[in-house]
């Protein structure tokens, strides 16, 4: 009996510990407050049923060359390491259409827009990214129309959103 119960706290803590393997090192830790990017990402969502997830990314105020996700529709990927397009998007300040072909992992079922977050001034400060529902996708037809459809939502979006952006920083207030 003691054998079989050293066995089954084995293998539950050896879950637990390839659990937290598993999961992504967060390289930044969200106040304890909800700031005001988290309240626009809300809005978005409630106002966009297209819309599979909406996030925010850049350097949180006060650090330097930490590229991390600071706010979006998934919570629990807040304060994720970004990957190094989304670095790419940041520092470049260009767009990409990623209609998710040839993706195992992550099939077409979304178009991904990731572009430029601008404030009311017309800065480029971070990185915005909508994932839109794809319903009409064909992985034998073209899909340029598409392309230029969800081009046109996307930055529609952003423009829309950064005329609720006084400044970067102001992304990290308080919530109103």
């Amino acid at each position: 009996m003691k054998t079989l119960v050293k066995l089954l706290a084995f293998l539950v803590l050896g879950s637990v510990a390839l659990v937290a393997a598993e999961a992504p090192k967060k390289n930044w830790t969200p106040p304890a407050h909800k700031i005001q990017a988290q309240v626009l990402s809300d809005q978005i969502m409630a106002a966009h049923p297209e819309l599979i997830s909406i996030t925010f990314h850049g350097v949180p105020p006060g650090m330097s060359k930490v590229y991390t996700m600071f706010a979006g529709s998934f919570p629990e990927r807040i304060g994720n390491p970004d990957d190094p397009d989304d670095v790419m998007i940041i520092e470049l300040g260009i767009t990409i259409l990623d209609p998710r072909w040839h993706r195992l992992k992550d099939p077409a079922k979304k178009f991904v827009m990731m572009m430029p977050l601008r404030d009311a001034a017309g800065e480029n400060v971070g990185l915005l990214v909508a994932a839109y529902k794809n319903p009409d996708f064909s992985p034998t037809g073209s899909n340029s129309k598409l392309e230029a459809e969800f081009f046109a939502k996307g930055t529609k979006l952003r423009d829309e959103l950064q005329k609720q952006i006084p400044t970067y920083e102001s992304l990290f207030a308080p919530a109103k």
